[in-house]
């Protein structure tokens, strides 16, 4: 029996590196399939991991019928033996809908990749249908830390290292401090205090203070 499995975690649990791992692995037992992808901070058409490894993917926007996309390529005579959906959180409900009926229809594997929360720890709609229709919902083991050590569960979006809590769900950026908009991940603690690694070093520790 096809599944669509969800696999999910913060920014930095590599979820990409993931992807393209499963991508890998199947296709070296001789499996052919489609990988797919959203918003990537590479670029329109690719899938890329923060360590280097990139490739060609099919950009997901937001008109793109998935499941018809599948099937005129089965209809063509290509062989798909599995879906990857990387960057799923981006992903119309309704797009979401369409890989469970690759899955029920087609009887097609298809595993997605994504980010269960915004920068305001709301679920993005992609997410919120992947947990509602998913086979399986794996959280990823990678585990990314926060700047204190502690597990990181939240996803922040900073201007110059300061937290920013208001704004458009969705702004691509990167995790590198250098970019006028960043993401770091950070423990529920320091997430809702505000405290990202760059105000934790304003803190004077003479004032005794704890964030």
């Amino acid at each position: 029996m096809a599944e669509l499995t969800y696999y999910c975690g913060t920014m930095d649990s590599g979820k990409s590196t993931l992807a393209l791992q499963t991508a890998h692995n199947h296709q070296s037992r001789g499996r052919s399939g489609l990988i797919f992808t959203s918003k990537d901070r590479a670029g329109s058409g690719v899938i890329s991991s923060r360590l280097g490894l990139q490739r060609d993917a099919v950009e997901v926007v937001p008109a793109l019928d998935i499941h018809r996309f599948v099937a005129d390529r089965l209809s063509g005579g290509e062989r798909i033996d599995y879906v990857i959906c990387d960057e799923a959180q981006f992903y119309e409900p309704a797009q979401i809908e369409q890989l469970a009926k690759i899955v029920d229809g087609l009887g097609i594997d298809v595993f997605a990749f994504g980010i269960l929360t915004d920068f305001r720890t709301s679920l993005f709609p992609g997410s919120a249908r992947l947990v509602e229709l998913s086979d399986r919902v794996n959280t990823l083991q990678v585990e990314a830390l926060c700047w204190c050590g502690a597990r990181a569960t939240h996803n922040a979006r900073t201007s110059a290292g300061v937290m920013i809590t208001e704004g458009e769900q969705v702004v691509v950026g990167d995790v590198s401090p250098e970019n006028e908009i960043a993401y770091e991940v950070l423990c529920r603690r320091h997430h809702m205090r505000n405290v990202t690694a760059r105000a934790s070093k304003l803190i004077d520790p003479s004032l005794n203070i704890k964030e």
